[in-house]
């Protein structure tokens, strides 16, 4: 692929940052290409935690074809890290190969990076740049800007229904209102995802796995229960496998005694009304790590995280039919004035298979 300019040469990195998107977690999905004469001479992205960052990939490639890299421009799609963290610091293994030129989609928001390794690598008299395809940047690791930014995860919010808004008839079928594409879909949705969380209803109700199948995946986002009076049957089936976060607002000694025996974690967030503090368990999951949080709950739980203003993103899917009363999305109360009515933007529609995706973000003060 001949490289023209800078946006295809931060258009292909972003590719290469897009095959880390199910591995990363709970560091960013970053690409790096390294081009001379507009050709790529090195690509790589970004390892599991602990392992190579997507410069260190890019450099060893080149190595492997035998490249020399001195003088070469290193499209990354995140600024290069200047810290000691789980590896060495990526601006200078950039300095200690010689690079000439280094372009970067946007500034790390990492307090410990945060524009230093840009400036580490100009000081070393390597030309930068920065700005370049930032909004798919954004785009691809908006869990962990959210986090950086904000210490809670990107929180999106899943949920199928019909053309007239049920999720499921009155008596609780819900099997099934979407067809097999938009299923599927939900679950790459779900592989994307750090954590995905539900409540004490649906798991009484449907006893759900919650894990991601039908996709190729190295693993399985951790999952999380809202459990207020920790009323979890203990042979549940979202408890087999991996261990779940269960989310409790009454302590019960007992029961918690059994989860933690069995490997699960019991953390205890009450607020005021005897309820789990969803405020404090979205700062909680971020002091974990958690970069995007998926959904995929009942309309009561639904409807409390929406008011409690924990949700950034709807991913609704609508199938066409009809299916009369039935239960819905959000069991929000009434509103005596339509002016009161919580307000959203069309991020993205589309259609797959027969059903419809959209994607709608809440619209927030600055936080």
């Amino acid at each position: 692929m001949q490289i023209l300019n800078d946006t295809d040469g931060m258009a292909l990195a972003l590719e290469w940052a897009a095959k880390g998107m199910f591995i990363t977690t709970p560091n960013p999905r970053i690409g790096c290409v390294i081009v001379r004469d507009g050709v790529v001479i090195g690509a790589g992205h970004t390892q599991p935690a602990g392992q190579a960052h997507a410069e260190i990939q890019a450099l060893r490639d080149a190595a492997a074809r035998g490249n020399d890299v001195r003088g070469a421009t290193a499209y990354v799609t995140l600024e290069p890290c200047s810290h000691h963290g789980r590896t060495p610091p990526c601006s200078g293994a950039l300095m200690q190969a010689g690079l000439g030129r280094v372009v970067a989609a946007m500034v790390d928001p990492n307090p410990l990076v945060a524009g230093r390794g840009l400036e580490q690598l100009k000081a070393a008299g390597i030309a930068v740049e920065s700005g370049v395809l930032a909004e798919q940047a954004y785009e691809l690791n908006i869990g962990f800007f959210t986090r950086m930014r904000h210490g809670r995860p990107w929180v999106r919010l899943k949920t199928a229904a019909s053309l007239d808004g049920a999720t499921a008839l009155a008596s609780g079928e819900s099997q099934w209102i979407t067809g097999p594409e938009a299923r599927a879909d939900g679950h790459a949705w779900r592989a994307r995802a750090c954590a995905i969380l539900t409540g004490i209803g649906t798991v009484k109700a449907d006893d759900p796995q919650l894990t991601v199948r039908g996709i190729d995946t190295p693993r399985q986002p951790r999952r999380v229960i809202v459990d207020s009076k920790l009323e979890i049957a203990l042979d549940a089936r979202i408890l087999q496998g991996e261990p779940c976060w269960i989310v409790t607002a009454q302590p019960n000694g007992d029961k918690e005694a059994a989860l933690r025996a069995a490997g699960h974690d019991v953390v205890n967030l009450p607020n005021a009304s005897g309820k789990v503090d969803l405020p404090a368990l979205m700062l909680e999951l971020g002091r974990r790590e958690i970069n995007e949080l998926h959904l995929e709950a009942g309309a009561k739980l639904n409807a409390s995280l929406v008011r409690e203003g924990c949700v950034d993103e709807l991913l609704v899917y609508l199938a066409p039919s009809l299916v009369g009363p039935g239960q819905p999305m959000f069991a929000l109360p009434p509103l005596a004035r339509l002016a009161d009515k919580r307000a959203l933007r069309f991020h993205e529609l589309k259609q797959v298979g027969a059903d419809v995706r959209i994607l709608a973000r809440t619209i927030k003060p600055e936080e």
